[in-house]
């Protein structure tokens, strides 16, 4: 695939606002500031495509991206305590609506913070992507900031935390800074983009 074609379509923030679906969507869920936009940014290999913010909660709209055949989107982040509540139930509304609307779904990519264990909310969502039947990738952010001891024992943890997710489920220890993962995450869009080419060449046939 040809990332540096990939680019900004628009954002979205209420239900009523997001256009229907119209190509394969790959997205990316996570807690605010988990790294979303960087994971993007690396993945691509683009340094500014996706917007970085050092506050948490500031990404509060669906993120569309046009890759070739694919759109990336970007979902806002959950969790951020100091959001007001009619935030909190205007992000609820434009995921369910995101999630329940028919949309071509091809891949969710669930990041988790690799330094800490899953939060409450990561989990709910690990499970609601699970029962929702959404094909699924974790991507373990910010692996860099652990020493090497640290990271043997929190992922010898993810094994117990992350236990209720299928052994064929892909778990990828990710890093904007070094790369790592990021190439496990070019395969997995890869996947999507000929998965979506045969369909088209077999609906020409």
């Amino acid at each position: 695939m040809q990332y540096q074609t990939c680019v900004f379509e628009a954002s979205y923030g209420t239900k009523d606002q997001l256009p229907p679906s119209s190509l394969p969507e790959v997205c990316f869920s996570g807690r605010s500031n988990v790294g979303k936009s960087s994971l993007l940014n690396k993945t691509l290999g683009r340094k500014a495509l996706a917007r970085v913010s050092a506050k948490p909660g500031k990404t509060v709209t669906i993120n569309f991206f046009r890759l070739e055949n694919l759109r990336l989107c970007d979902l806002p982040g959950y969790g951020y305590a100091k959001v007001a509540r009619s935030e909190k139930l205007r992000w609820a509304e434009l995921m369910e609506h995101y999630f329940q609307s028919g949309r071509d779904i091809r891949l969710v990519v669930q990041l988790i913070d690799m330094r800490h264990p899953p939060t409450a909310d990561d989990l709910d969502m690990l499970r609601f992507l699970l029962d929702a039947g959404y094909p699924l990738l974790v991507a373990l952010t910010k692996s860099d900031k652990l020493n090497k001891t640290q990271r043997t024992a929190r992922e010898a943890a993810l094994k117990e935390e992350l236990a209720f997710l299928p052994e064929t489920t892909p778990v990828v220890p990710f890093s904007a800074q070094s790369g790592e993962g990021a190439e496990a995450l070019r395969e997995a869009l890869e996947e999507v983009s000929k998965s979506q080419n045969a369909a088209h060449m077999a609906a020409e046939g």
